[in-house]
């Protein structure tokens, strides 16, 4: 697509905006050619970028960029990690972050009704103020609405009360003809024909624009409680999982860190983890209705990991304690951003993540590249860091470019193809976008990619809605 945006254009798009809502100036669009991928080099300027107001500013522009087959592409918080919202073929970027409206917390049908670009740390103040709850943790509370739905955002509370895709009930998404449609509603269950609702969560904007969405809200957590759980065998600690699961016990999330990282966390936020024992640990969040059954549910849990090898449980008790340990999990990536090139996303069997964490540590050790690797050991989803540097004696070793640039692609290869080989997907909540499309066919055959190209084409016959996303 090589339609250029000429003066006529952006006269109708000021019409459309104002001219306070748009941006030409190539260095203020610098923040808008990337997302959090670290490798800039995907980035690309658009020609303009428009934040609209209202969805009928989203529907007007979309019509006008149809019509003159100009590419658009939809931008919400920009916390992706695989250049999804990269404007790779210039045109426009539709920036949501002005549709930023908390329309209503329907406290009867426990719903909330928001415009796409509201983020998720001011979605949850406002549910808990109204003395809500949203379960999930889907990611980087920057991030807007409209994106974690874009991308079925997951997050490590999946394992008990699922990822952005169980809680969505209905969506108002503009088409890229510039049309209005509203899927779904204020309702839990649907039989009525084809279910374009969930068609559009994960579509990674490439079928229609979300501008609003009704989001299921819960009543809050009563009790909570983490526990830190050290083993020296990292099969040992995943197979500890599906003896919790037997149990009846459904823990909020189970993750898996390997000790490096904690190390390299703790020093960046001057925090303490509660144990450095072993090699790999688990952190365990339950939740419980009162404080007796969050007791007698922890003592199991003890047990199960004890008699499964744990070396110990650490109990993170106390609100601050356990803010600590969560603060130090949620900022690994943080902690080592600077040194990392690509977070992979791959999805795996409960039962293939210990064998594929293996798989990692060979690779590690053939390339002589730090890939440090965690996850939700639930349900395995396994994010491998791919990074600049070696990991020596306790410290990070930075590598010259010319050296990781070498090993990159085929420690990515390697990993992808071990990915395949286990009955696994190459993304389990990040999506495809513009970095991973090229391996799509690695795990999806040729048949289910020719499926998905042909609804893009009914949806987007002109190709404008985020092209060159997922696939070509």
């Amino acid at each position: 697509m090589d339609n250029r945006i000429c003066q006529q254009t952006l006269k109708e798009l000021e019409k459309i905006v104002g001219r306070e809502n748009i941006i030409v100036d190539p260095e203020r669009m610098q923040d808008y050619s990337h997302d959090e991928f670290s490798l800039r080099e995907i980035g690309h300027l658009p020609e303009v970028v428009v934040k609209p107001k209202t969805r009928d500013q989203v529907a007007a522009i979309l019509k006008l960029a149809n019509a003159r087959k100009i590419p658009v592409t939809p931008r919400g918080g920009a916390t992706g990690l695989c250049g999804g919202c990269v404007p790779l073929q210039g045109g426009i970027v539709l920036s949501l972050e002005n549709l930023n409206r908390i329309i209503e917390i329907d406290a009867e049908n426990e719903m909330a009704v928001m415009e796409a670009g509201v983020t998720l740390d001011d979605f949850y103040k406002a549910i808990e103020e109204k003395g809500f709850s949203f379960p999930p943790h889907p990611g980087e509370e920057s991030a807007m609405i409209g994106g974690l739905i874009a991308t079925n955002a997951g997050g490590s509370r999946a394992v008990k009360y699922g990822g952005i895709r169980n809680y969505v009930r209905g969506l108002e998404v503009v088409l890229p003809q510039g049309e209005i449609v509203r899927l779904g509603g204020k309702i839990i269950k649907s039989s009525t024909g084809y279910n374009l609702l969930h068609l559009m969560i994960g579509s990674e904007g490439t079928l229609g624009i979300i501008t609003q969405a009704t989001i299921q809200i819960l009543p809050p957590l009563q009790v909570t409680r983490s526990l830190v759980i050290p083993y020296d065998d990292l099969e040992a600690a995943i197979e500890t999982v599906p003896l919790l699961i037997q149990k009846k016990i459904q823990p909020m999330a189970v993750e898996f860190i390997e000790l490096e990282v904690i190390g390299v966390t703790e020093e960046y936020l001057h925090k303490k983890w509660p144990t450095h024992q072993g090699k790999t640990q688990l952190l365990i969040i339950l939740d419980a209705f009162t404080q007796e059954e969050m007791d007698q549910l922890s003592e199991t849990v003890a047990e199960i990991c004890l008699e499964k090898g744990a070396m110990d449980v650490f109990v993170a008790e106390t609100p601050k304690k356990q803010d600590e340990v969560l603060q130090i999990r949620s900022k690994i990536y943080e902690a080592i951003k600077s040194q990392t090139i690509e977070i992979l996303d791959i999805s795996v069997p409960r039962a293939e993540i210990a064998k594929h964490v293996r798989r990692v540590h060979e690779v590690s050790q053939k390339y002589d590249l730090w890939l440090p690797t965690f996850g939700h050991a639930a349900d395995g989803n396994v994010h491998t860091h791919i990074m600049k540097a070696r990991f020596e004696k306790g410290r990070i070793v930075s590598l010259e470019e010319r050296e990781w640039r070498e090993k990159y692609e085929k420690v990515r290869e390697e990993l992808y193809e071990d990915c395949k080989a286990r009955g696994g997907v190459i993304s389990g909540e990040h999506g495809i976008g513009l970095v991973r499309k090229r391996y799509l066919a690695y795990v999806l055959d040729k048949k289910q990619i020719e499926l998905m190209k042909g609804i893009k084409k009914v949806f987007d016959p002109n190709n404008i809605l985020n092209p060159s996303k997922i696939f070509d």
